[in-house]
């Protein structure tokens, strides 16, 4: 049996709680709802106990550039089988938002994970110590600015252009791997 659609009630159970201090949006198997950083744990408390959203599925973030950075949360109720897709934004200058840990105790490995490739901090977390990258490693490997040092290092695997193999045809303009700024890497 697949998932219900989400129907308007769940949307309008969002509305009467929270007013205009949220959006919704139906898509694709569930409904997305918008809420400040301040609603953050409002939010992620309402959907586990008023709308039986009681399966933590995962918490990711997402690097928007200049608009900040998202954190999205899924969730899913088994009793009534409606899917949740919970997001927030917080800036990139102050990436802090209050950790989900105290609502979803499975938030703490999503949390660390976050933590440790945006650079959001979760406030209140019990233990956000790094998770995946090596012990001394700088910088958060999913913002979208991180240069990619790999990429410079050696060359990019198989010639995508005419030239750039060597052999043969003239060489067009030679393209720097994305996020690789100009002038860097064992040939500047």
């Amino acid at each position: 049996m697949s998932p219900q659609p989400p129907g308007p009630e769940l949307a309008d159970a969002w509305t009467e709680r929270f007013g205009d201090e949220v959006t919704t949006e139906e898509t694709f198997g569930g409904l997305a709802v918008g809420v400040s950083p301040e609603l953050w744990l409002d939010a992620l408390t309402f959907a586990r106990d008023d709308l039986s959203c009681g399966f933590f599925d995962w918490l990711t973030g997402v690097d928007e550039l200049e608009d900040g950075f998202a954190v999205v949360v899924h969730v899913y109720s088994l009793e009534r089988r409606h899917h949740l897709l919970i997001r927030t934004r917080v800036t990139k200058r102050a990436p802090v938002l209050a950790t989900a840990t105290g609502v979803y105790r499975g938030a703490g490995w999503h949390e660390r994970e976050t933590a440790e490739m945006f650079g959001i901090l979760f406030e209140g977390h019990p233990n956000l110590v790094p998770l995946l990258l090596p012990d001394g490693f700088e910088g958060h490997p999913l913002r979208k600015d991180f240069v990619l040092a790999a990429r410079v290092a050696k060359p990019w695997p198989g010639a995508k252009e005419p030239g750039e193999s060597g052999h043969g045809a003239p060489s067009r303009r030679r393209v720097r791997p994305p996020g690789v700024p100009e002038g860097w890497g064992p040939n500047a």
